[in-house]
């Protein structure tokens, strides 16, 4: 029996094409969203400026002059408000990433985690205020698992305004005991270990407000963006 031109048409390497065809649209835009989620933008640049002014606070026991503690102190006061401005650009130029989302808590975290680990090795925070760093990065752990649980619902935990006065009050800590001795006429030692303690009641309220907020209302879980 004769098989006409078209029919042949109809076999195995016409059906690859056609698939090959219906598949190009879809493989489009995974393309183009590639190039709306590109790393290198300035927000991310900034972020990944601050992750790495990190290795700086590992050079704190080497450098405990003065000089050497005043340089230290303002370059982590400088990567500390890079948060704001790396939040601000992102959203004004309408720059936000998932990369980002990720990077920008990252990036506080082991800031202040790897300050304050820091501090104890070098004695600045001494034996008795241990528990309050065990409890500023535990908390930092905890709420970040609880993110992760309520992304997985659909949900963002917002931020609220407990954690950003813990945030300021954390960084005004960190600073001052950075700066260890007498800075514009005042104890910053002293003054460092006070804003501490305040930092520690701050985030184990903030803690609780975010727990609490999460499990307690229906539907667990905000519906607000955050990127802390």
């Amino acid at each position: 029996m004769a098989i006409s031109l078209d029919e042949r048409s109809e076999g195995p390497a016409n059906m690859d094409l056609t698939a090959k065809a219906m598949a190009t649209p879809s493989v489009s835009k995974r393309r183009q969203g590639f190039e709306r989620e590109r790393f290198w933008n300035l927000p991310n640049t900034i972020t990944v400026l601050r992750i790495a002014a990190v290795p700086l606070l590992l050079l704190l026991p080497v450098a405990m002059s003065k000089f050497g503690s005043q340089v230290i102190a303002w370059g982590f006061i400088v990567a500390a408000t890079t948060d704001i401005l790396d939040g601000w650009l992102a959203r004004r130029d309408q720059q936000v990433t998932k990369i980002g989302k990720l990077l920008d808590p990252l990036a506080d975290k082991l800031l202040v985690s790897t300050a304050l680990v820091m501090l104890i090795s070098v004695g600045r925070i001494p034996e008795w205020a241990i528990w309050m760093v065990v409890v500023i990065i535990g908390r930092e752990l905890a709420v970040t698992g609880l993110r992760s649980i309520a992304s997985t619902d659909g949900h963002v935990v917002a931020a609220s305004w407990h954690g950003k006065a813990k945030a300021l009050s954390q960084n005004i800590a960190i600073s001052a005991l950075l700066f260890h001795y007498t800075t514009f006429g005042l104890p910053a030692h002293e003054i460092g270990l006070g804003f501490l303690l305040v930092a520690t009641a701050l985030t184990l309220w903030s803690g609780y407000v975010y727990f609490a907020d999460y499990f307690g209302r229906p539907g667990r879980g905000g519906s607000q963006e955050s990127n802390r």
